[in-house]
């Protein structure tokens, strides 16, 4: 039997773009080029995991040299 996360939180685009920067233009196109963060589809309605989201961002992290 699956188990399920009762406690994952899920995102509309609005959010998303508020907490990654990117603009609504550019999470509907990669949806539509199948690039970019996860998405759940019910209906009309996109969401996004929070986790999927965090995820993201960290993936694009890049690390720099110290320079103290």
């Amino acid at each position: 039997m699956e188990t399920f996360e009762t406690d994952k939180i899920y995102l509309n685009e609005r959010q998303v773009s508020k907490i990654t920067g990117l603009a609504l233009s550019t999470l509907r196109n990669h949806r539509f080029r199948g690039c970019g963060i996860p998405f759940h589809k019910v209906g009309r309605a996109v969401r996004y995991s929070s986790t999927d989201v965090y995820r993201f961002m960290e993936s694009h992290r890049i690390e720099t040299d110290d320079l103290s």
